[in-house]
């Protein structure tokens, strides 16, 4: 079996059977009684935070890629991203339905009364068009760059998300905390890649121009 013939048919669905593990326990937990006194907070918390751990997941992918030299991972990349929209969607769901039961005016009364909701649902907007345009057709129409440059905004997205989860918590924000040290080090090592070449010129020309020692 070619390594592309292995992800197709293990890799991709075994990650995908994986990343159903959360909704498929969450719902058990739910059927079987085992949340906590307040079931919806339990549901809410669960859908955000693998929204929020799914963006991770995404945005691991290229460095991770080119850390370990495995193209192979950049396969995973999109459903990753998908599967981020799905939990932020049933994130969004379980606000809007058990939490105000679609009472509209009461929600449009909420989002600007607590940031953290405005930045969540901001950040869940700017993921639609990313989960549009995530089909090889479409990125083919668009243009690989412009379809780049659109998809860039996944840092936006997840820097977003953290602040939504630091702005909800209340009491202890070591979560939150560790989630924006993760994604810290994940714009660090994207600014790196980027600035890579460029700095190997710099210095390679300063080492040039001093001559040996």
């Amino acid at each position: 079996m070619t390594p592309t013939s292995w992800i197709r048919r293990v890799g991709k669905p075994a990650v995908f059977v994986l990343a159903l593990v959360p909704l498929g326990l969450l719902m058990f937990n739910a059927g079987a009684g085992r949340l906590s006194a307040n079931p919806i907070s339990d549901i809410t918390h669960a859908t955000g935070i693998w929204t929020l751990r799914f963006l991770m997941f995404t945005l691991a992918v290229t460095p991770l890629r080119r850390i370990s030299g495995q193209s192979w991972l950049s396969r995973f990349r999109r459903m990753l991203g998908l599967f981020a929209f799905f939990y932020g969607i049933l994130h969004l769901f379980t606000y809007l339905y058990l939490d105000q039961f679609f009472e509209w005016d009461e929600i449009l009364a909420d989002i600007p009364k607590r940031p953290f909701i405005t930045v969540g649902f901001a950040s869940l907007v700017l993921m639609m068009p990313l989960a549009a345009t995530s089909f090889d057709r479409v990125a083919r129409a668009m243009g690989g760059r412009r379809w780049r440059n659109l998809h860039r905004l996944a840092y936006v997205i997840a820097l977003g998300g953290v602040v939504h989860f630091l702005w909800l918590v209340k009491a202890d924000t070591s979560r939150p905390h560790f989630y924006g040290a993760v994604f810290a080090v994940l714009i660090l090592l994207r600014l790196l890649d980027a600035y890579a070449p460029l700095m190997a010129r710099y210095f390679g020309e300063g080492r040039i121009a001093a001559g040996p020692r």
